[in-house]
């Protein structure tokens, strides 16, 4: 007899343009990563669907840690270029660095296409930094950001 996987919870978000579905049982950060467990101590990180939208395709990557070294919340850890934007790659959790995600040196569009399950950019084992959060929170700081990004494009106009 197989052992069945329960099915992911998603939340659904909506705020002017922007919509997406966000897993219930992840973590996010204020920065707009999103974290997984994926066995004990063992934690997937990635981008938020935010995030993708404001980096569009991913081009390039790099991570500076060597395996095994030690890593914490905070710390610039390397880089990733998008078309639209390039961007530091910072760490959300404390612990040593796990290795970057092999999948993306033959699909880099996996952090756009499936940035929660396939998509993720690195992993860590440890624990998550001080400002992780559970969905609801995360998707309370985003109505906050987007609504700020909007007021500020209606102040340039």
């Amino acid at each position: 007899m197989s052992e069945s996987v329960p099915a992911r919870e998603w939340v659904r978000y909506r705020h002017a343009r922007f919509s997406a579905r966000f897993p219930a049982d992840f973590l996010y950060s204020a920065s707009h990563y999103c974290m997984r467990e994926v066995e004990p101590g063992l934690w997937q990180v990635g981008f938020t669907k935010f995030a993708t939208r404001m980096l569009g395709e991913l081009v390039d990557f790099v991570f500076r840690p060597a395996l095994g070294e030690p890593v914490e919340a905070g710390m610039e850890i390397g880089h990733v270029e998008g078309f639209k934007a390039a961007s530091d790659v910072y760490c959300v959790m404390n612990g040593s660095f796990a290795g970057g995600n092999p999948a993306l040196a033959a699909d880099a569009c996996l952090v756009r296409t499936d940035p929660y399950i396939d998509g993720w950019l690195y992993a860590v084992r440890g624990i998550p930094g001080a400002d992780a959060m559970p969905v609801q929170e995360y998707i309370a700081l985003l109505d906050a950001t987007i609504t700020r990004m909007a007021e500020q494009e209606h102040a340039a106009e």
